[in-house]
């Protein structure tokens, strides 16, 4: 906690997505003087276009640990973040018959269960007895109990309002850049408001400055000279007016996930392994996506449509990150004093927003206050500083049994 008897640390926090939002009323309740700057709306990039999936179904333990404190999180903003709505709703892993990666999955359960999360294995028909699922071809299943859903742009939208309510500052529609500051280091934005220097921008020296902009993190920070392995890549979902109300289910043979959705049910993946433009992707949905997707329901449904194809609504492509070892870079940025990194979520940031918004918090605060000693508030395995920045790798999706079970 920050000595109050001496000035608050100030702190901008640049990004205002899930994890941006939450940094930032966690880092205000907690003392700090927050500024959040985001390029256009908050919430308006890739975690207004995510599932609104949550779980805490991992196997390596700190993966295992955030993500129970981000459902512990999540759980108690439901009760008490006006306009956010926590539901719950069980996850289930399900593999195909033939896919070797059903030999897989009893072991990743048992170390899921060894991290206390409540995972179990079914088998195919007790599966389908217990939900709407069509399970024949399933080799494996497995269901986690402590799972739910939200809606993403509410999430963002009340976790903003607890920021300005604990007095953060939110600036938007003010694109940054990053710089070297006299005593600290400095953004430089056409904010909106205060001075300006003669080129129209503004800039502001602050103790930290936390990069938490998710596909433009690579452009942010080599605009301050600094290379990070983290790549934008496209995936894909659709919603459909057919009536669902059984569990989140992601098919892992197929790469599919379906869930419920107040329209119907909202399904997806179609992810795109290859490097995208975050200031220029396609946002709309590829037609390969659609009928793959709707092909993949029609297996997996219990009572699926009669006749072709799918009663399809909206269909959308949004943008995740990837970095070399599908890890995040949480933690400071070497050879850039005061600077801080929270981006590579694989598709899985706004489910860890709770707890890794907290986590940046908690070390940024530590690391202005020299107070990390030994017991460095920063994971080992999120550490920027693990990579040289110019790495070259291929992308992998995030949702897989085989990612799940890495040690």
């Amino acid at each position: 906690m920050i000595d109050h008897d001496d000035p608050a640390p100030t702190v901008a926090v640049v990004g205002g997505g899930a994890v941006g939002v939450t940094a930032a009323a966690d880092l205000a309740a907690r003392g700090a003087t927050v500024t959040l700057y985001d390029r256009g709306d908050l919430g308006a990039e890739s975690s207004g276009r995510a599932a609104g999936v949550l779980y805490d179904a991992y196997a390596e333990d700190v993966d295992a640990a955030i993500a129970a404190r981000s459902m512990e999180r999540f759980r108690a903003f439901g009760r008490s973040l006006p306009g956010f709505e926590f539901t719950p709703c069980p996850y289930v892993i399900a593999v195909r018959e033939g896919d070797a990666d059903a030999d897989a999955v009893p072991a990743m359960v048992d170390r899921m269960r060894a991290h206390g999360r409540a995972v179990t294995l079914v088998d195919p028909e007790t599966l389908a007895d217990r939900f709407p699922i069509a399970a024949d071809d399933l080799a494996v299943a497995a269901v986690a109990a402590n799972a739910g859903l939200c809606d993403p742009g509410s999430y963002v939208a009340a976790v903003a309002a607890r920021a300005r309510r604990e007095g953060v500052a939110v600036v938007t529609d003010a694109p940054v850049s990053l710089s070297r500051g006299d005593d600290g280091p400095a953004v430089r934005t056409r904010a909106p408001n205060g001075s300006r220097d003669a080129s129209g921008r503004r800039d502001r020296e602050f103790d930290a400055v936390v990069v938490a902009v998710g596909a433009h993190t690579a452009p942010v920070l080599a605009d301050a000279g600094v290379d990070v392995p983290v790549i934008p890549y496209r995936v894909q979902a659709l919603v459909s007016s057919l009536a669902y109300d059984g569990p989140t289910v992601y098919d892992a043979t197929a790469g599919v996930y379906l869930r419920p959705h107040p329209t119907g049910l909202l399904a997806g993946d179609g992810t795109e392994p290859v490097a995208a433009d975050p200031d220029a992707y396609d946002r709309t949905a590829d037609d390969w996506f659609v009928d793959s997707t709707s092909a993949t329901l029609r297996d997996r449904l219990a009572d699926p449509p009669v006749g072709d194809g799918l009663p399809v609504g909206r269909a959308w492509a949004g943008l995740c990150t990837a970095t070399p070892d599908g890890d995040p870079l949480v933690g400071p940025v070497a050879d850039l004093d005061g600077v801080f990194v929270a981006a590579g979520w694989q598709g899985h940031g706004l489910m860890r927003a709770p707890a890794i918004g907290e986590h940046v918090a908690d070390g940024v605060l530590a690391s202005l206050s020299g107070d990390r000693g030994s017991d460095d508030p920063w994971i080992d395995a999120f550490d920027p500083g693990r990579f040289d920045g110019d790495e070259t790798f291929e992308i992998a999706e995030g949702m897989t049994v085989e990612r799940r079970d890495e040690a």
